[in-house]
């Protein structure tokens, strides 16, 4: 098995950019007021050229709540997927998005890797993370 190496999501390898297509749960990981983490399953979706990850969640959870209390700086966080022996994990720093067309294409992009639309939820906001590093052992 290969080591943990850090991506560039620029030039990532083939085998990195598939695995984020396939339909994997991914682990988020926030950080609660005390310090300690707060991690929880959720589906993702990544943009390698643009350099983001959304994941879809409601205004109310504790993940969106903690995100917005960290204001227009964002808050930082990791999303990681394992598959077997497979992992990546993407850094970065992420902010509420609520905005309907965002939404919009969120769901899209989730429905797209998914293979079927998003439950619906009047309440549904987007994480948006923008990656400062990415981690892999593809």
């Amino acid at each position: 098995m290969a080591s943990s190496r850090t991506v560039d999501l620029a030039t990532a390898s083939a085998d990195f950019r598939s695995f984020w297509e396939e339909p994997h749960v991914a682990t988020l990981t926030t950080v609660r007021p005390d310090g300690t983490p707060h991690v929880v399953p959720v589906n993702s979706t990544l943009d390698l050229a643009a350099g983001t990850a959304r994941v879809l969640c409601s205004a109310g959870s504790h993940k969106a709540r903690r995100v917005r209390a960290a204001g227009a700086a964002g808050a930082r966080v990791a999303l990681c997927q394992v598959d077997g022996r497979r992992w990546a994990t993407v850094e970065g720093v992420a902010v509420v998005r609520d905005d309907p067309e965002f939404r919009a294409d969120a769901e899209a992009r989730a429905e797209a890797r998914y293979g079927r639309p998003p439950r619906p939820n009047p309440n549904r906001v987007v994480l948006d993370i923008t990656v400062t590093r990415a981690l892999s052992n593809l």
